[in-house]
């Protein structure tokens, strides 16, 4: 989107405001498909709710494509918006809930590679459709977007249904054939069966069902829950990235750089950038631990953010004494450095995190919730951002996103556990026992815990 708004602004000469709109609109409406994407995927599964998913933003996709005014280009991206929201709401937890705990953290981590790279690519077709006459490059960078939808469709017919659902269905002879498909020994199997109906149902002391009341009305263990997976997924959107990558042509712009070859060339990088660092944590995750990359993550968006601000803010006195180049240099270096600590911690493990830290009943309908507070605070990244560049400056603007990311630091430190190497049911009991992760021994909460139900 980009690098295509360039074009559909002038195509359709549409205001700084139906700019703002369109591109932030996205957001909001994915909050309807997240929301229905949850209770849906406890009904009819993980595997078939992503499928739906896939189908609604591929409709999407080809209604903005062909649109011949801006009104239906945005009914075309709202309904893209939707179909963004099922799938997002449970793909994470349909990967954590089929992975073992020893690489819970790499797999996860692989969808975002994935995003990474389709953001990459999106950024290669907007430079290379961008010679072609206005009213037709815009359309070819959205329309691509139809065939990985198409591709993922495909796949739905080869992939197994979440074990852990099939067990809160009952039927425990599929999940089992789930489980022998994923782990391979009959010995394992039976153990991770057997926890997965304890967590399920039957040592949690809760009813079967799971309902949004226990999220809105939350018990200690589900508030400390709430706050590790819903706020890592708040933090991750208003610290700017969506500003970042939906706004990069404007921020260069403001770098000084005047050509539009240029600066689509220049988001290439930037998608490059992304993909790298994002590998770097696929590899780091499950060795060194969330917290550690969090960490790193953090502290570095917000030296790169402030140093964005300072290049910015100083563009103005560095044309007037030659030293332009070197502004818009460390302008690029600083985009690059903000979407490289973000691809390396933020970015990965927030979806890590949300599909770990909640119980196996509320998991599907929480993960949805921490969706919706990501949209909401994206919405109102993207939405806003033309408008407060105007009234505090593009470099006012960073630096606002600098500080907000040095609260995020302190909020990992505070708020979220480290869930390296455990499984999803000694995340639970550890957490129902009110002991902080990185701290606690799980075996013996879990000891405990077995030992207060058969008294």
């Amino acid at each position: 989107m980009s690098g295509a708004i360039i074009y559909v602004k002038r195509d359709l000469h549409i205001t700084e405001v139906q700019q703002e709109i369109f591109v932030g609109c996205l957001s909001i409406v994915s909050i309807i498909g997240s929301l229905i994407g949850g209770p849906t995927s406890d009904s009819i599964g993980r595997k078939w709710t992503m499928g739906i998913g896939a189908l609604i933003f591929q409709a999407g996709a080809v209604v903005m494509t062909f649109a011949p005014s801006f009104t239906i280009l945005m009914l075309g991206r709202l309904i893209t918006g939707v179909g963004i929201g099922f799938g997002f709401s449970i793909s994470a937890v349909y990967i954590a809930e089929l992975s073992p705990a020893a690489a819970r953290g790499t797999l996860v981590s692989v969808s975002e590679i994935f995003v990474n790279i389709g953001i990459l690519l999106g950024y290669i077709s907007n430079y290379a459709f961008s010679g072609l006459p206005q009213h037709i490059n815009w359309r070819i960078m959205l329309g691509v977007g139809i065939l990985p939808a198409f591709f993922i469709g495909i796949t739905f017919y080869m992939i197994p249904e979440s074990p852990r659902w099939l067990v809160m269905q009952n039927r425990l002879e599929e999940a089992r054939s789930v489980l022998v498909k994923v782990s391979g020994k009959d010995e394992d199997v039976e153990q991770r069966l057997k926890d997965i109906q304890e967590a399920a149902c039957v040592n949690s002391g809760y009813k079967k069902e799971s309902s949004y009341r226990e999220i809105l009305f939350p018990s200690p263990a589900v508030r400390r829950m709430l706050a590790a997976g819903c706020g890592i997924m708040v933090f991750q959107q208003i610290t700017g990235i969506d500003a970042t990558v939906y706004y990069s042509p404007t921020i260069l712009k403001n770098a000084g750089i005047k050509s539009e070859k240029k600066i689509l060339a220049t988001t290439v990088g930037v998608g490059f950038t992304k993909t790298v660092f994002i590998l770097i944590a696929i590899f780091l995750i499950d060795k060194v631990g969330r917290k550690v990359l969090l960490y790193v993550s953090t502290i570095g968006m917000t030296v790169c953010l402030a140093m964005l601000g300072m290049a910015l803010a100083l563009q103005k006195h560095l044309l007037e004494s030659g030293m332009q180049e070197f502004g818009i240099g460390l302008a690029i270096f600083a985009v690059c450095g903000n979407v490289a600590f973000f691809s390396i911690g933020l970015g990965p493990i927030c979806w890590v995190l949300s599909s770990e830290i909640f119980s196996l009943r509320l998991r599907a309908k929480a993960s949805a919730l921490g969706q919706v507070g990501a949209r909401v605070s994206s919405s109102l990244v993207s939405m806003s951002f033309l408008s407060l560049s105007r009234a505090m400056s593009v470099a006012g603007v960073f630096f606002l996103f600098s500080a907000i990311s040095a609260v995020a630091v302190v909020f990992v430190k505070v708020c979220v556990p480290e869930t390296k190497g455990k499984t999803l049911e000694e995340i639970e009991m550890a957490l129902r026992g009110g002991e902080k992760l990185d701290q606690a021994d799980v075996e013996s909460v879990k000891t405990e815990q077995e030992t207060e139900t058969i008294t």
